[in-house]
């Protein structure tokens, strides 16, 4: 699967005025990629937290400071995902076909607690409040099991991410040991319920992966993504040490803007990984409004080329 989108809203709003249709929303992800030619795919994201919150994933201020805020707030989380889970029943016969490709998102056991802490209570409470981040933990595991329950007999996901993030440009932000003791646990739970249905369970974590990488593989997760190329990853050298694991990234979006000689070279960089193998060249996150509509069709061109030279 060729996986070089999605956009940022501004770059959909810049193409509009270059000659992309503008009945094409920037939220139309499926049309949009159809309009381009691009391997279908719809992404279903399981959130943990309800609208009432007022919580959008990861970025809020932390609500949580103990367990009697978490016990309090409990009711409000873990929402029902019933429209979204009928919405996966609409694509099962497109991904049987082998028409389209569903990708399904669960959220993990770092992502989870600093969406309800906040970073710096989240820090703390590894050494004061353990027991804190355990019960945050079960009762996401739980949820996610609950989840699955439901979705597998509708619709099996080609693959499924778990939102992290918990690596930045410096590396992981929690040391091997707080991820072995806070998160491995719940990973070594949540991933044997993949394995029958063969659904492979990759991390979506920013930043730079390599020190991650190794407890990442040992637990049976597939693989990473993004590999952010303005981090400094040394993805050829992840992919010599980790044959086995899989990567989507690498390639390095400040090039679109400067023309097609410089996104030749970078594919020129990219191309040992993908002869290689378990790798998928993409940008990290969204087009950025810098790229024109004319470069934009550059790059899957010369995707499409460097593909192909894989076999």
């Amino acid at each position: 699967m060729n996986q070089p989108y999605m956009w940022w809203d501004q770059t959909i709003n810049r193409w509009h005025a270059e000659g992309l249709p503008r009945e094409l929303r920037f939220s139309q992800v499926f049309d949009i990629a159809r309009y381009f030619g691009l391997d279908p795919y719809q992404q279903f994201w399981f959130s943990t937290t309800d609208a009432t919150m007022e919580a959008t994933q990861h970025h809020v201020e932390g609500m949580v400071s103990n367990m009697d805020d978490y016990l309090r707030i409990r009711p409000q989380l873990f929402p029902d995902h019933g429209a979204a889970i009928r919405g996966m029943s609409s694509w099962a016969g497109r991904l049987e076909r082998g028409e389209a490709v569903v990708w399904s998102t669960l959220e993990g056991f770092f992502w989870f607690p600093r969406t309800l802490m906040g970073f710096e209570k989240m820090m703390y409470a590894y050494a004061d409040e353990p027991e804190l981040l355990h019960r945050i933990n079960q009762d996401l595991l739980e949820f996610n099991f609950s989840l699955l329950d439901r979705i597998l007999p509708v619709c099996v996901p080609t693959f499924m991410t778990i939102a992290e993030d918990m690596s930045y440009n410096m590396g992981p932000m929690i040391s091997r040991r707080t991820f072995d003791e806070f998160v491995a646990p719940y990973y070594r739970q949540l991933l044997p319920r993949l394995q029958e249905p063969h659904i492979p369970l990759i991390m979506d974590t920013d930043g730079d992966v390599t020190l991650l990488v190794p407890g990442l593989e040992e637990l049976g997760i597939a693989g990473v993504l993004p590999l952010e190329r303005q981090t400094g990853v040394d993805g050829l050298k992840l992919r010599q040490q980790f044959p086995d694991f899989l990567f989507i990234g690498d390639f390095d979006k400040m090039t679109m803007n400067r023309g097609e000689q410089a996104m030749r070279a970078e594919f020129e960089r990219l191309l040992p990984m993908m002869l290689a193998g378990g790798f998928m060249p993409s940008i990290d996150h969204q087009t950025p409004p810098g790229v024109s509509l004319d470069q934009y069709r550059s790059y899957l061109r010369l995707l499409d080329e460097y593909t192909a030279m894989t076999g």
